[in-house]
C-alpha cells in the first residue's frame, strides 16, 4: 500500500484553539509586542496602570477571536489541500458560538472499470460554511458544526459511471474535540459527514508532551464516499510544534485498507 501524510499548519492553535490568548499578540497599532505593554504599564502610576492593564487585557481578547488554519493531505492516489478561518464570537477560549469557512481542493486519480480500466484523472473544488458552537470546560473543547457543504469534480475523460461528477450542494456536519487530562497528554478528535456522496471522515489521535516542544503519538483515520471509496490509515503524529505565531502539526502513516470502485473523495475534516 501507498503512504499518506497529513500536514496541518497556520495557525492551527494545538488543536481547535488552546492558543487563544496568543494568537495574536499586538494590540496596537503600532510594532510594538505585548510585553512591551505589560513593562510600560507597570511603569505608570497605579491608577494608569490598571486602566492600561484592562484595555490590553480587552484588546488581546478581542484578537483572540479568530483562528487560521489551513491542511494539506497526500497520499499515492491524489493530493488535497484546504484552508479557512474559524471565528468564535465570546472568544476562542470560551463557550458560545462560532463560524467556520474553510474552501480548498485537489487533484486524484483512479482506473475505471467501465472505460475499460483506463486511470481517469479528478479534479476537485470544494467549500463550506459552517455555523456551530463551542463547549469549553477546564482543559476540554468540544466545537460542533452543521451548515452548507459544495462540492465540484471534474474527470479527464468523463467517467458517467463515477459517483462524483459535476457541482453538488449539500449540507456537513461534524465535530472537533481537544482534550488535555494532564500536563503531557493531549487527546485530539474530529468527524465529519456530508450528504454530497454521501461521504465522511473520522480522525482520532492521542499524545505525550515530547522536549516540551510538542506531542507525539499514534494516529488513526478513516474516510468514504458513496460505498465507492473507503481507507483506514494509521501511522504517528507531531501535533502543537510552535514557530512565532504559528503552530504546527504533521502526521505520517499507511492505510491498511483501501477501495476504490469508481471516483474517491477527499473528505476535508470539519
Amino acid at each position: 500500500m501507498g503512504w499518506g501524510w497529513r500536514t496541518a499548519s497556520i495557525v492551527v492553535a494545538a488543536a481547535f484553539g488552546l492558543a487563544a490568548h496568543s494568537a495574536f499578540a499586538d494590540v496596537s497599532d503600532t510594532d510594538e509586542d505585548q510585553d512591551t505593554h505589560i513593562l510600560a504599564a507597570y511603569s505608570k502610576p497605579s491608577d494608569y496602570t490598571a486602566q492600561n492593564a484592562a484595555n490590553s487585557d480587552a484588546a488581546i481578547k478581542d484578537q483572540a477571536r479568530v483562528l487560521l488554519f489551513a491542511t494539506s493531505d497526500l497520499w499515492r492516489q491524489g493530493g488535497f489541500s484546504y484552508g479557512g478561518a474559524l471565528w468564535a464570537l465570546n472568544g476562542l477560549d470560551r463557550d458560545g458560538p462560532v463560524l467556520k469557512l474553510m474552501f480548498g481542493g485537489g487533484l486524484y486519480h483512479y482506473n475505471s472499470g467501465a472505460l475499460g480500466n483506463i486511470e481517469v484523472a479528478g479534479r476537485e473544488f470544494a467549500a463550506s460554511v459552517l455555523p456551530g458552537w463551542r463547549f469549553v470546560h477546564d482543559n476540554l473543547f468540544v466545537t460542533v458544526f452543521l451548515g452548507y457543504d459544495f462540492q465540484n469534480h471534474r474527470l479527464t475523460p468523463d467517467d458517467v459511471s463515477a459517483g462524483l461528477r459535476g457541482s453538488y450542494n449539500g449540507l456537513r456536519t461534524g465535530f472537533e474535540l481537544w482534550w488535555q487530562p494532564t500536563v503531557s497528554t493531549m487527546v485530539a478528535a474530529d468527524a465529519s459527514v456530508s450528504t454530497i456522496g454521501p461521504g465522511y471522515n473520522v480522525r482520532l489521535a492521542a499524545g505525550v508532551r515530547a522536549f516540551d516542544s510538542f506531542y507525539f503519538g499514534p494516529e488513526i483515520q478513516a474516510f468514504g464516499a458513496d460505498d465507492n471509496y473507503r481507507q483506514f490509515r494509521a501511522g504517528v503524529h507531531v501535533t502543537g510544534f510552535r514557530t512565532g505565531l504559528f503552530e504546527w502539526s504533521v502526521g505520517a502513516g499507511g492505510p491498511p485498507t483501501a477501495t476504490t470502485t469508481t471516483a474517491p473523495m477527499a473528505s476535508s475534516a470539519c
